[in-house]
């Protein structure tokens, strides 16, 4: 099944793929036309940014610019895990996953596939795995019959959560939650005192 995977990402597919919040579709980010094809599969509206789903630090910084000092702390504290970074874009990151924002969002996600396949494949793309508009996608034969058995992919209903990543918004001072999920405003400010959100 993961060869297979693999192989749907390489040619330009999306797959669905558990994380330990939701199921997410994803494709190769730096591949517009995958990407292309996980808008039109999810009717997204293309003015409606995407996430990089990362395997590191590093891999942040490479597509981030003007980064908090706190942010290596942030980052080994809760991640993997269901936190959204947004940190100003660097010019490496392409148009069609930012919709031309002068931001980024960042997921490293908390599930040993899916942090395996973007170590080898990534950095992925990976909305939530359900049509705009619907609930995001927590089972697996629901999701590939919300979208017409069109994509494959690894299941494990158990793992997840059923709850959104937290997104936390560091592009601005002081910082703005934009959506609160499992991680609070009460864990955040806990583990990091210099953190200051509005």
């Amino acid at each position: 099944m993961m060869e297979k995977i693999k192989q749907e990402l390489e040619k330009g597919g999306a797959v669905v793929l558990p994380t330990e919040t939701v199921y997410g579709l994803f494709a190769k980010a730096l591949d517009e036309k995958a990407v292309d094809h996980v808008y039109r599969l999810k009717r997204r509206p293309r003015d409606k940014a995407l996430n990089l789903n990362v395997a590191s630090l590093a891999d942040i910084l490479n597509f981030s610019k003007n980064q908090p000092p706190y942010l290596q702390q942030l980052v080994e504290i809760f991640l993997p895990g269901p936190l959204t970074i947004i940190l100003k874009a660097n010019d490496q990151v392409p148009r069609w996953i930012n919709s031309g924002l002068a931001t980024v969002g960042f997921r490293l996600p908390d599930h040993p596939v899916t942090r395996e396949l973007i170590q080898a494949e990534g950095p992925l793309i990976g909305p939530s795995a359900n049509k705009s508009g619907k609930a995001s996608g927590r089972y697996f034969d629901q999701i590939r019959a919300q979208f017409d058995f069109q994509v494959t992919g690894y299941q494990d209903d158990d793992a997840l959560l059923g709850v959104d990543s937290t997104i936390l918004d560091l592009s601005v001072s002081p910082a703005k939650i934009l959506r609160q999920g499992k991680i609070t405003k009460e864990d955040l400010l806990a583990a990091l005192p210099e953190l200051t959100i509005e």
